[in-house]
């Protein structure tokens, strides 16, 4: 007989096959393909003496907005991630994580970097990341030379809104430009829904 702990893993795993490990739910009816916008369009980055630190939330809600090759390539990497994002998530035993590239760029030599302070304030609770699957090579070294990054995908617990406004915060620091990108996004999907219905896809 399976085991509570076995069938939370094996849900786990089913709903980050079945939903591409992006918070794709039931109400989100984005169409694919449609998107203009760029990366820099909706990255929030702020910086401190040592470190620039880039932000992409990869919520279908948001990555569908992107410019189709975008699109497609932050897909792909989180197909080819999936199993890495099902085991943190069954770690963290969170059945529906929301995911959050996260990218380190090294301002001055051997600038030092701290993975996990990294939070998210999203109505008004504060998020630490639960889990973590790192991209870069030098992610465990924790230091970076001038000009070099380390990219990894964090995990979250369910209860991010990406429709509002939130805050993403790093040692003391804190950076809400989120709310600058909502009406961005607004216009966006309008645009994205209005293409859609003009040139149907067979």
């Amino acid at each position: 007989m399976t085991s509570k702990a076995g069938r939370r893993a094996l849900l786990a795993v089913a709903l980050l096959t079945v939903y591409p490990c992006t918070g794709l739910t039931a109400q989100d009816t984005l169409p694919v393909g449609y998107g203009t916008l760029k990366r820099d369009d909706i990255v929030v980055r702020f910086a401190t003496d040592q470190l620039e630190i880039q932000v992409l939330p990869l919520a279908e809600q948001v990555i569908r907005l992107l410019a189709p090759d975008t699109y497609r390539s932050l897909a792909q990497l989180l197909k080819s991630k999936g199993r890495d994002l099902a085991g943190a998530a069954q770690r963290a035993s969170v059945d529906r994580p929301t995911l959050v590239m996260v990218t380190f760029f090294g301002l001055v030599p051997q600038a030092r970097f701290s993975p996990e302070d990294v939070n998210v304030t999203s109505r008004g609770r504060l998020f630490r990341p639960v889990g973590i699957v790192p991209l870069s090579p030098r992610w465990s070294s924790y230091q970076l030379d001038a000009h070099e990054q380390a990219v990894a995908i964090y995990l979250f617990e369910e209860g991010i809104s990406f429709r509002e406004g939130m805050t993403v915060s790093y040692q003391g620091l804190s950076n809400d430009a989120w709310t600058g990108v909502l009406p961005t996004l607004d216009r966006e999907r309008a645009r994205v829904t209005a293409r859609a219905s003009l040139q149907p896809r067979p």
